[in-house]
């Protein structure tokens, strides 16, 4: 087997999330103060990911990586965190039902961004809309190949408009957009991801 000599992601990192998940306690009728603070494992959960993605697509821009090695690499990400969890608690397994759909968003962004499938001068308010009208025909592969655009282009360094986020209904597209919108933020949060010490983080969570 092949074996990449950098862990990129690992399926112990995501069952440790899980497990401080479970611990948390999380409850959604919890005083909005008292939530806020268990709500903050679903978030580190989501960036952890999204940064071990962009580790991948930092090296793949610097020609570490092939295409084919990248899309193998974010598709073994992919396989282990959107796989069936075993159910925790109603509360708890409602938002990792909806973090895993915002991970959708993420990865098909990633793939999107790898394969090269986007203009990168589109217009992402237009990407936007046509993907929520997609969806309202029911015709969620055409909104997810609009949405998958809209990441690749947020990844290139654009941003989501804050003004067609906060209208847009909710619905699935919605969803994926909130994980692009992550991808957004950790990028301005840190660029970590784009040094090349092939240090093991394991232990970070």
């Amino acid at each position: 087997m092949n074996q990449v000599p950098y862990e990129f992601y690992t399926q112990k990192r995501w069952e440790n999330w899980l497990g401080r998940a479970k611990e948390s306690g999380f409850q959604i009728k919890e005083p909005e103060e008292e939530a806020g603070k268990e709500s903050a494992i679903f978030v580190n959960m989501v960036d952890d990911v999204i940064l071990a993605c962009l580790k991948v697509t930092a090296r793949f821009d610097k020609g570490m990586l092939s295409r084919e090695k990248a899309l193998q690499i974010t598709g073994e990400i992919r396989d282990i965190v959107l796989s069936e969890v075993e159910p925790i608690s109603e509360d708890v397994d409602l938002m990792i039902d909806s973090i895993q759909t915002s991970l959708m968003g993420v990865f098909i962004a990633f793939e999107c961004y790898i394969m090269g499938d986007y203009d990168e001068g589109a217009n992402i308010e237009e990407l936007i809309k046509v993907a929520v009208e997609a969806e309202a025909s029911d015709d969620l592969e055409l909104a997810l190949d609009y949405t998958a655009q809209c990441g690749a282009i947020v990844l290139k360094g654009k941003s989501l408009p804050e003004e067609i986020m906060a209208e847009l209904p909710y619905g699935i597209v919605a969803e994926w957009l909130d994980g692009i919108d992550s991808i957004a933020a950790a990028m301005v949060g840190s660029d970590s991801y784009k040094e090349f010490d092939e240090k093991d983080d394991e232990d970070t969570t």
